[in-house]
């Protein structure tokens, strides 16, 4: 699953979801079922404390070379060098910002990194391993 098939050169288009980090099992990488106490893997069956849930990266990107538009979601710790941290802290950090600030409506740090992200992906050339 990990084997690169090809390379292909391509800039970024859009940003294909708002959700960049997902609570992730760490036997199959499958998203959680989080509820206020506990979590659950809906695909192994893995549960936890959703305090010690771990967190992934997940970007979708249209991308273009120059014949074809394509659709690509990336996957993992190959995202941390762009965000600057892992996904597990940097979901840690959103929780802390929105805590501290008094934050009741998080939509507005949401829409803050969405914007981010955007700003740093969007018009880039990347080469990317399919």
């Amino acid at each position: 699953m990990n084997s690169v098939q090809g390379l292909l050169a391509a800039s970024v288009i859009s940003i294909q979801n708002s959700c960049f980090v997902y609570p992730a099992c760490q036997n199959c990488f499958s998203r959680l079922t989080l509820d206020s106490r506990r979590f659950n893997c809906p695909k192994c069956g893995c549960t936890g404390e959703a305090k010690d849930a771990s967190y992934r990266y997940r970007l979708s990107l249209k991308i273009a070379d120059t014949n074809d538009l394509f659709d690509i979601t990336v996957f993992g710790s190959c995202l941390d060098p762009f965000f600057g941290v892992t996904a597990e802290n940097l979901q840690r950090y959103i929780q802390d910002f929105n805590q501290l600030s008094g934050e009741t409506n998080t939509e507005s740090s949401a829409r803050a990194l969405v914007q981010a992200v955007e700003t740093c992906f969007i018009g880039k050339r990347f080469i990317f391993g399919v």
